[in-house]
């Protein structure tokens, strides 16, 4: 809603795409490792190989560990380094919308960027889930959510060392449960027209 909104390119699975294409691999294989880590990983230094682009993961940083990896898995730099070019590129561009993996990390000194956390109540996601997903079992919604949380949190924690729920790495936290979709949409975009950074 927001991209069509500002008529901006909208950057989520596309990442998966573009990361995909730049490895010569199926998309449904890529998709899968986004959430699911596995042998597609084992891969990635042959299908990088012979590429020398400088990392954008600081060297001291360790590599995220999903919960329940095993212990070969340890290629996952390469997927990070190509995301946060894919992330850097369309931000370079311009007009985007640009949904998790890091961005609000990966941009956090890119002076165009407004980074944004919406929230909701867990019994709102759950809703949400179980609608979005077709799914008639709360329990599964739940432990879908819960799942997703801890990959995401872990993630975040582990390539950045921050904690991706606390509010000062965005310049807006909205709770979308409470504001409904068109509100949360209305104030991102009066924010956007309307800020004047301090300096």
């Amino acid at each position: 809603m927001l991209a069509t909104e500002l008529k901006a390119d909208f950057l989520d699975s596309e990442i998966i795409d573009e990361v995909a294409r730049r490895l010569q691999l199926p998309k449904e294989e890529v998709e899968a490792e986004d959430e699911q880590p596995g042998s597609l990983l084992a891969r990635l230094l042959v299908a990088l190989g012979s590429a020398t682009s400088e990392p954008l993961i600081p060297p001291e940083a360790t590599a995220w560990t999903p919960p329940n990896a095993g212990p070969e898995f340890d290629t996952r730099k390469a997927v990070l380094q190509i995301t946060q070019h894919v992330i850097e590129e369309a931000a370079r561009v311009g007009n985007v919308v640009i949904v998790g993996r890091g961005g609000a990390y990966i941009l956090s000194s890119f002076p165009g960027a407004m980074h944004v956390f919406l929230r909701a109540a867990e019994a709102i996601r759950i809703k949400t889930i179980m609608a979005r997903f077709n799914i008639t079992s709360e329990e599964e919604a739940r432990r879908r959510l819960k799942q997703t949380d801890e990959n995401w949190t872990s993630y975040i924690k582990q390539v950045y060392g921050h904690d991706r729920n606390h509010p000062a790495h965005y310049d807006l936290v909205l709770d979308t449960g409470r504001l409904g979709y068109n509100a949360t949409m209305d104030a991102i975009v009066a924010a956007l027209k309307r800020r004047n950074p301090l300096t």
